[in-house]
């Protein structure tokens, strides 16, 4: 039974989230659907991590609770000036002279092509943030978290989080995506983005071929460069299958030691100012 749990988890919660979205969008609320299947799914990977713990050393408190917190809300400021511009843009140049977006299609369609596409800017500005200096000194922001959970899922440097909306959001404006992909585009990112953290025992199977998973991104943190620079992607795991940079290891388990070489301030203000230091 525990087996089968494991493996249900992660779509279930999925689901239930998207479910709850969907309502909330039908009913002309998309926000309160939204933020009531983002607390939904925070509070449920808040009592699972207790439960069933993939790593128990992950639940002692490390110190950036509120450094954690200060980064999320800068962060997610950020990428709602993405969707409330997108949202604009998109509906200003929705006509039939001025988009080639398939409006015919269903709107499930026309997310799974909001997403490939999204996904398309969002690996290649998280392969240059590992493999570029200077944007690497913003992301290591993220990276410096020697645990993971879902509380540090939106601990991202503001200037990381604007490099990956300047990479992912062009193509989507340029094609009169509507502000429906846009909205489901923010929240099936947000609800994998804190799934993909959490310190949860789940098992994924197949899954992984397709979707960024927990087990996938434990990797994608290891202090090991030929294992943390694999797993870019954010949602999907498209990109990373096409460009050769996928990882799944079957033979042994995700590694408990993450985080960077380089000392990361503990202060909220000093990981704003890190990236901008010379480094040692």
């Amino acid at each position: 039974m525990k087996t089968l749990i494991a493996y249900l988890l992660w779509p279930t919660l999925m689901v239930l989230c998207c479910t709850g979205t969907a309502l909330g969008i039908a009913a002309g609320h998309e926000l309160l659907g939204f933020n009531l299947s983002y607390a939904f799914l925070a509070l449920s990977l808040f009592a699972l991590e207790r439960v069933y713990p993939f790593e128990r050393a992950w639940l002692l408190d490390d110190g950036q609770m509120w450094p954690d917190l200060l980064h999320t809300l800068m962060s997610k400021g950020g990428v709602q000036l993405w969707v409330f511009s997108s949202a604009v843009i998109g509906a200003a140049g929705h006509s039939p002279a001025t988009s080639w977006w398939p409006t015919d299609w269903p709107m499930w369609a026309q997310v799974l092509l909001t997403l490939v596409i999204a996904e398309f800017g969002l690996y290649w500005a998280h392969r240059l943030s590992h493999e570029w200096a200077p944007i690497w000194r913003l992301h290591a922001v993220h990276h410096s978290v020697t645990r993971l959970w879902f509380w540090n899922t939106g601990r991202f440097h503001i200037g990381n989080a604007l490099t990956s909306i300047a990479f992912s959001a062009p193509l989507l404006w340029m094609l009169g995506a509507p502000g429906e992909c846009l909205t489901w585009l923010s929240a099936i990112t947000a609800f994998a983005g804190m799934l993909t953290h959490c310190n949860v025992a789940m098992r994924f199977g197949w899954l992984n071929y397709l979707f960024n998973t927990p087990e996938l991104h434990r990797w994608h943190h290891s202090r090991v460069l030929s294992e943390g620079n694999r797993n870019y992607g954010e949602n999907l795991m498209l990109w990373d299958q096409l460009f050769g940079t996928f990882l799944w290891p079957r033979d042994r388990r995700p590694p408990s030691d993450i985080g960077i070489s380089e000392a990361m301030p503990v202060s909220f203000t000093g990981q704003l100012t890190f990236p901008f230091r010379r480094a040692q």
